[in-house]
């Protein structure tokens, strides 16, 4: 399931992923939250966490997490993935370049730097 992060700073959204990641948390929680963000008047400023309570995306939630593209690039502030999943941080790396806006990969240990980070984008990033 994905959860939202609670008393994060102005223009930040987030969100923790627990358990399995089913499609149905995309379009009831996360793309949502995005759309409502996307129609504000600043840019998206995201923090996804991927902690130890996280176990597996599903494959019908891997298709509805590549439909993100459909968000237009210059809504994209700064997005932060806080994970100690090798592999996750592995991909997320490799393909941050690929995200539209500013986008960075931190340990757990760091997610209140991440955090920090990306509210200081969305300070920056205005539409």
């Amino acid at each position: 399931m994905i959860e939202p992060l609670e008393y994060l700073p102005a223009g930040v959204i987030g969100f923790r992923a627990v358990g399995t990641v089913e499609a149905s948390d995309y379009r009831d929680v996360l793309d949502p939250a995005i759309d409502a963000a996307v129609a504000g008047p600043d840019s998206v400023n995201l923090v996804f966490v991927m902690g130890d309570e996280f176990d597996h995306v599903s494959f019908p939630a891997m298709l509805e997490d590549a439909k993100l593209i459909r968000v237009p690039h210059e809504a994209w502030g700064r997005a932060a993935f806080v994970t100690n999943h090798d592999v996750l941080g592995a991909v997320a790396t490799a393909f941050g370049g690929l995200v539209p806006g500013e986008f960075r990969v931190f340990p757990l240990e760091k997610q209140g730097e991440a955090v920090a980070w990306v509210a200081e984008g969305a300070r920056l990033h205005t539409r």
